[in-house]
């Protein structure tokens, strides 16, 4: 690891603290995880994630507002929200890449100590 002055771990620990706050918690990244799939409506998104309708609601607001999802609504009868992934979603790509290795270790880790 490289060395760090107290100047540099403060920028690191603010720019940690930024990513958490958007991306934190038990549920936003297993949505955009389930939108890398495509395009899904509330119910379905509700379903794939194990997610309560009150939660997801709420999650999907911050996602949107900050960028990381799109909703779209469609004037069908009755009206259909979908929810997709946006363009700078894919910032994203190497974090969850980095959280997926590490977690398919760990998971090896535990079964093989078990």
């Amino acid at each position: 690891m490289q060395e760090h002055s107290i100047d540099s771990c403060q920028k690191a620990k603010r720019a940690i603290q930024d990513t958490l706050d958007v991306v934190g918690g038990k549920w936003k990244l297993v949505l955009i995880s389930v939108l890398r799939s495509g395009k899904k409506g509330f119910n379905e998104l509700s379903r794939e994630a194990g997610i309560s309708p009150r939660i997801l609601s709420k999650e999907l607001q911050e996602l949107e507002m900050n960028g990381l999802i799109s909703r779209t609504v469609y004037q069908t009868k009755p009206i259909t929200v979908k929810y997709e992934l946006t363009p700078y979603c894919a910032t994203l790509n190497d974090v969850l890449a980095a959280l997926e290795k590490w977690g398919h270790q760990h998971r090896q880790k535990i079964i093989s100590e078990g």
